[in-house]
């Protein structure tokens, strides 16, 4: 048995009425809500007990596990939260969110704190520090805002309640007990966002594990209070993904007529060829490489459509976040920072 399941078998031994009244509770229910979180309660779905028994055949004790479903509170809020994220918004609307002069001032006095550990990361991974900064200033604010729900109960939610990614979901809850074993972290009192990232640079549980580094030499990889373990894991989140150092994001582009419809795509890998985006009419409105290899992006302006030709390191961005909005927003923060 790992440590942490000794103190949380009692834990929950005291907790468990409680959770159990939680389990069986209704949630209210917002009247445009497709799914109800939390009903029937968990512990009588089948898909539940296959997951425990998946769980327990990787060396788990199912005692344990029952008592964690028994005592998740499901959370109606977070199917609403991801059921409208803020990437549904058009690109006109969803800037504003990040690129605003607060976040680009406290950016600059979060470069100059942590000088030190930002040049670290660029010497190790290869990574610009106004990159770094950027992610951590989408994704939380600097530090301020890493998100308030129990990991646990967000991925049960998620992985239970919400069909269209319940598969995605509960790979990321069996990868949380595993994180939560080699952390040492405690499962039911970890938080983060209605999705279940953690930390100050927002890492689900798989890229947790996957690419977390103890940067600060403390024996743990503890994204969610060490500075520098969460500066050297963003950095060596992008290295991983084959960032270009010192390489361009995107450039602006401009179209003829409709063909270009054709090559909208969620896929922002850099695959088309100068010759076949002017097929498309589609052109560079500034000097790129010619002989390069690019993505095309639109995005809802104030004006109208804004368009790009996206660079390798713009599909890495994605990488983070697949949405080309979030990309565009890291891509324009970290331009803010450099000047």
């Amino acid at each position: 048995m790992t440590l942490y399941l000794r103190p949380l078998r009692a834990r929950l031994a005291r907790l468990l009425p409680a959770g159990l009244a939680l389990a069986l509770a209704s949630t209210s229910v917002m009247a445009n809500s497709e799914f109800r979180a939390g009903d029937p309660p968990y512990l009588e779905r089948d898909e539940v007990q296959a997951f425990i028994d998946e769980q327990v055949a990787a060396g788990r004790e199912r005692e344990v596990l029952e008592a964690m479903f028994v005592g998740a509170d499901p959370q109606q809020r977070i199917l609403d939260l991801i059921s409208s994220p803020a990437e549904a918004r058009p690109w006109k609307d969803y800037r504003p969110i990040f690129m605003t002069d607060e976040r680009i001032e406290r950016g600059r006095e979060f470069m100059q704190e942590h000088e030190r550990w930002l040049k670290r990361a660029e010497d190790r991974f290869d990574v610009e520090p106004n990159l770094i900064a950027a992610i951590i200033g989408v994704e939380t604010f600097y530090g301020r805002h890493t998100g308030g729900f129990r990991v646990f109960d967000a991925l049960v939610t998620l992985g239970f309640d919400y069909p269209p990614r319940s598969d995605f979901f509960r790979r990321e809850l069996g990868e949380f007990l595993t994180l939560v074993e080699e952390e040492g972290l405690d499962p039911r009192e970890t938080r983060g966002s209605y999705a279940g990232a953690m930390g100050r640079g927002q890492f689900i549980s798989s890229s947790y594990r996957h690419y977390a580094v103890d940067f600060d030499g403390s024996g743990q990889r503890d994204l969610l209070n060490s500075w520098p373990d969460a500066i050297g894991s963003v950095a060596n989140y992008f290295r991983e993904h084959h960032w270009n150092h010192g390489e361009p994001v995107v450039a602006q582009a401009r179209v003829e007529g409709d063909a270009h419809k054709e090559l909208i795509s969620r896929n922002y890998q850099a695959r088309f060829e100068l010759d076949e985006l002017a097929a498309h009419g589609i052109h560079p409105a500034e000097e790129v490489d010619a002989d390069g290899r690019y993505s095309f992006i639109r995005l809802e302006g104030d004006d109208g459509y804004e368009y790009y030709l996206g660079y390798p390191n713009f599909y890495v961005i994605t990488r983070y976040n697949r949405s080309p909005l979030y990309a565009m927003a890291v891509h324009q923060l970290a331009e803010a920072l450099s000047d």
